[in-house]
């Protein structure tokens, strides 16, 4: 299975009994939407929800900081994602939460993990089936694995200033980039990690809401002056939208990659921290 499927691809593969469909929507307060209530109102037949609100660490609360991988592999297998199984993730969110969903589910060791191109808003634009209610599936193994590769602290971040040997990319709108647009969260600094470069994860997608050709992708990043030959450190507001850059840069080959977890809202709020402000330089 290709990590990006159609909906024509999931339609043809409705029902196969190693498929297993998963909505992952989450939204920023300020959309005033709720996931789990959209969720039963339509979703993909067969579909289970996904909360992303759930996968996090307890102990560090008002983070979005990655769960533990007993604690995620507890909550797949309660989900009924599991060892063999072919899983496609999608959404119906403004910051394309799928992209968590799948990251996760891969650092965590899922091995055929897709991401439905447009989501579930192409899918009732085509006039395909909705599902309501919840939808539940049979336990199901999930082998915990972590591959702590792929994730950077607020320490790491540190070091690589001096160090240089990664870059690290933001995924903000450019006004809360250079400082220009103040962050919403009380405390919370305006500008970027010193250094940083700017991909707004909203370029990376056409205007129905699927992804650009990986040509396209490529010339995203170069325009934003992103060395594709260093290896790269996603970074955003919560450590969600960093997740859009990781996949994008999955598509065109691009392996290199970690996130920053804690993003801005743990640097951010660091007051020690070094931030700069305008266009990266």
């Amino acid at each position: 299975m290709d990590s990006l499927v159609s909906t024509q691809w999931l339609a043809s593969e409705l029902g196969a009994s190693d498929l297993r469909i998963v909505d992952a929507s989450a939204f920023l307060p300020e959309y005033g939407r709720n996931p789990l209530l959209e969720y039963e109102a339509c979703h993909i037949p067969g579909a289970v929800f996904m909360n992303l609100a759930e996968l996090t660490d307890p102990a560090l609360p008002g983070m979005n900081m990655l769960p533990s991988a007993e604690r995620f592999a507890s909550r797949m297998q309660s989900l009924g994602l599991g060892d063999g199984s072919r899983i496609v993730v999608y959404d119906d969110s403004p910051i394309r939460s799928a992209t968590r969903a799948w990251f996760m589910l891969t650092m965590f060791g899922a091995a055929n993990v897709a991401l439905l191109d447009g989501g579930i808003a192409k899918w009732k634009a085509e006039g395909r089936p909705c599902a309501q209610g919840r939808e539940t599936l049979r336990h199901r193994h999930f082998t915990v694995w972590s591959d702590d590769r792929t994730v950077r602290s607020k320490g790491d971040v540190l070091a690589n200033l001096d160090t240089g040997r990664e870059l690290v990319v933001d995924a903000r709108g450019p006004g809360r980039f250079t400082g220009d647009v103040p962050e919403v969260k009380p405390g919370l600094a305006s500008g970027h990690i010193p250094g940083a470069r700017n991909v707004y994860y909203a370029s990376l997608f056409r205007p129905d809401g699927t992804w650009k050709s990986p040509a396209d992708i490529r010339s995203v990043f170069e325009a934003a002056e992103v060395d594709l030959s260093r290896p790269i450190i996603s970074s955003c507001g919560s450590g969600m939208t960093a997740n859009v850059l990781i996949f994008a840069l999955h598509l065109i080959g691009k392996e290199d990659v970690a996130l920053y977890d804690g993003s801005w809202t743990e640097w951010g709020a660091d007051e020690a921290l070094p931030k700069e402000t305008g266009a990266a330089r």
